[in-house]
């Protein structure tokens, strides 16, 4: 039986000379993206900015979460959480912080407590503050940057200088372009998002690592190829498994947006955008970028220092 085959093992496409147009398209979502961060900003959850808390008592004394949910994002509010705490049909409802002040809050709970008194006994409304205090927004920031440098570490002792430095580039651009995501959508910004940036880290790290590996290995068999015919090798030799692996994921994340329910919509939509991000930085962005880093195979890499020697000399003769 025959494998199925998403691309060509013997493809010959010139992926390289591309970064004449990925270039220019990822320096300008990242200006984009930096002008959107420090003018507009994200569109911070109920996590990061608080809200109001309802909790209520089925009458039945079994809560349909799935009809509650349904029926609190009807209400237009913006992000809610609901869940079920305890036995006996008991469940919490979150609103975030209405824009319009105190009268926008309160005409949310009138709507709310006439939408759910037929079928619940409503226990307790309180405002709550944000989740996510300054204490935490600071340990958890720690926590992200000493991964980054555990990662740098690695990457230090799996490769050499500018390869590293490649990866650690192309990963950087994916998380700018992530966080560009929730910036230009609007999407709601709350701690599962950080989970979804932290899952497309490690996403992009594989995909970058698998190119940079055969990087490696055709830079060792092959002593004198233009480095632009090495870097294209090296992605159209690993182009199937790339292919295989982003399909595969990005259909699973399909099934999720489109089936998933509200609640884990958001972080669907995050790790869909992250995969198509993250591979179309690893073919790109990452292995073009290593012709400006330096990579170059060793004779020609011999031959151009013996070219500079020869050219200081010439000089000093002169």
């Amino acid at each position: 039986m025959r494998l199925i085959r998403l691309f060509p093992d013997d493809s010959k496409f010139r992926f390289v000379r591309w970064r004449v147009l990925s270039f220019p398209f990822s320096a300008f979502i990242t200006v984009t993206t930096v002008v959107l961060f420090l003018t507009v900003g994200l569109n911070f959850g109920i996590d990061f900015t608080g809200g109001t808390l309802m909790e209520m008592q089925a009458k039945s004394g079994q809560a349909d979460l799935a009809a509650v949910r349904s029926a609190a994002h009807s209400f237009e509010a913006g992000e809610v959480e609901v869940q079920e705490f305890g036995q006996g049909g008991q469940v919490s409802v979150r609103f975030r912080t209405q824009p319009g002040g105190q009268a926008a809050q309160d005409a949310l709970v009138t709507k709310a407590r006439a939408t759910f008194q037929n079928d619940y006994e409503i226990r307790r409304v309180e405002t709550v503050g944000p989740r996510v205090s300054g204490e935490l927004v600071q340990s958890g920031t720690l926590g992200v940057v000493l991964s980054i440098v555990s990662v740098l570490v690695y990457l230090w002792f799996r490769f050499e200088f500018n390869l590293a430095l490649g990866a650690v580039i192309g990963t950087l651009h994916d998380i700018v372009l992530t966080v560009g995501f929730f910036l230009i959508t609007r999407e709601e910004f709350n701690m599962t998002s950080i989970a979804a940036i932290l899952t497309i880290v490690g996403y992009s790290l594989n995909e970058t690592v698998v190119v940079f590996d055969r990087t490696r290995e055709l830079l060792r068999k092959y002593k004198n190829i233009p480095t632009e015919e090495l870097l294209d090798l090296s992605i159209n030799s690993t182009m199937s498994r790339t292919v295989m692996t982003a399909t595969t994921t990005a259909l699973s994340l399909l099934a999720l947006v489109l089936f998933g329910g509200q609640a884990i919509q958001g972080f669907a939509n995050v790790m869909l955008f992250g995969v198509v991000i993250c591979t179309y930085s690893a073919i790109f962005v990452s292995t073009p970028m290593l012709i400006y880093l330096g990579v170059k195979t060793s004779a020609r890499a011999a031959a151009d220092a013996k070219a500079e020697a020869e050219a200081k000399a010439a000089q000093v003769r002169a």
